[in-house]
């Protein structure tokens, strides 16, 4: 590998959330941030492991930044939870408001189609000391889209990526923790977001909702933070048969790095600081290395890592402090035999690769 970092394109991030519900201030290092937040947030949210600063020491120049609310009223703890879709379109639209005022100064640039992914890449090539982050707009829970006419909207926002549920019950189908499958109003949603060639990203849903989405929707697929149920089991994690469903339709993983889906013996129940997991960036590479290995070959995995999404460096990798470490994945790769090319097509190459693909088709060119 050359001494140079190469690029790293996380394709999960709450970045929003943890500014907005968490309160942190993201254009400062992780280590002043873990001084500002209280104890309650660190309790709560754990020790800050992504800032924009963090970011650029490990060459992340490239993310997928969310906006994430759903219908779930009883959630007391992220306060992303609601009512009512309109308080999840009111939590999108501030979420989306917070990166257009990271925008106007220059911390980070929208991309939405393939020029713009183009320019990013070539700048990250060899980034000035302040290069801004390249974002490409993302969702997690559909609910924040009021309803199938919206969708040009939120595509104009910038919005490339949408998942359909996240946990519990949204507007369009069950996710995480539930039984059931897709809702009435997810197939018109389906038909609106396959128009505008917005990708859909299938994290969260439950096994049901998997199958008759892939039955009714033809349109672009990935999973953005997604892992292996052969390797941690659990409904949250993707089945051999659903990892090939997603590469069938050239779709890419992003594997995730939150310690109950990395490691099996996690307990939920109990809070992080009281336990120490022992999943390490090892233990991300043979989540990788499992999926290359059923699908023979590397094409389909990337990284998603949903650092700070709800928990801090107490429930990610024992060896990570913060996401400036991905780069610590490069000498793994290399000493399970990886070319390469293909160490940096799974730190970036695989999901640039899939939105040019989509974007060439679609409205966004």
């Amino acid at each position: 590998m050359p001494t140079k970092h190469p690029l790293i394109l996380d394709s999960h991030l709450d970045l929003s959330f943890s500014a907005l519900q968490i309160n942190r201030d993201l254009t400062q290092p992780a280590a002043t941030v873990r001084t500002h937040d209280s104890v309650n947030t660190m309790e709560s949210f754990g020790s800050c492991t992504v800032t924009i600063p963090e970011l650029r020491k490990g060459n992340i120049g490239i993310v997928c930044g969310t906006v994430m609310s759903r219908i779930d009223h009883k959630d007391k703890w992220t306060r992303t939870g609601m009512y009512s879709q309109a308080q999840c379109h009111g939590v999108g639209r501030g979420h989306l408001a917070y990166y257009e005022a990271l925008e106007r100064v220059g911390i980070i640039e929208f991309i939405g189609n393939t020029n713009e992914l183009d320019r990013t890449i070539k700048k990250w090539n060899n980034p000035s000391k302040n290069e801004p982050i390249g974002l490409i707009l993302t969702m997690e829970s559909a609910d924040p889209i009021l309803n199938p006419d919206q969708v040009e909207d939120w595509y104009d926002f910038g919005l490339r990526m949408v998942s359909i549920s996240h946990y519990g019950v949204s507007t369009y189908s069950h996710g995480t923790g539930t039984e059931g499958g897709l809702l009435d109003p997810a197939y018109p949603l389906l038909d609106a977001l396959k128009t505008w060639g917005i990708i859909v990203d299938v994290t969260h849903l439950t096994d049901q909702a998997h199958w008759e989405l892939l039955d009714y929707y033809d349109g672009p697929i990935a999973a953005s933070h997604h892992n292996c149920r052969s390797l941690t089991p659990g409904q949250r994690q993707l089945t051999d048969e659903m990892i090939r469903s997603v590469a069938d339709r050239n779709g890419v993983i992003g594997t995730a790095f939150d310690a109950w889906m990395l490691d099996p013996n996690w307990q939920r129940g109990l809070p992080a600081y009281e336990q120490q997991t022992d999943a390490t960036l090892e233990t991300v590479a043979n989540h990788v290395d499992y999926i290359c290995q059923l699908l023979g070959t590397s094409k389909h995995c990337g990284i998603g890592t949903d650092l700070d999404g709800g928990f801090g460096s107490e429930q990610a990798p024992r060896d990570l402090n913060t996401i400036s470490d991905l780069q610590k994945l490069i000498p793994i790769f290399e000493r399970r035999g990886y070319e390469t090319l293909e160490i940096e097509n799974i730190l970036a190459g695989n999901w640039i690769n899939l939105f040019k693909e989509t974007w060439k088709k679609s409205k966004s060119n």
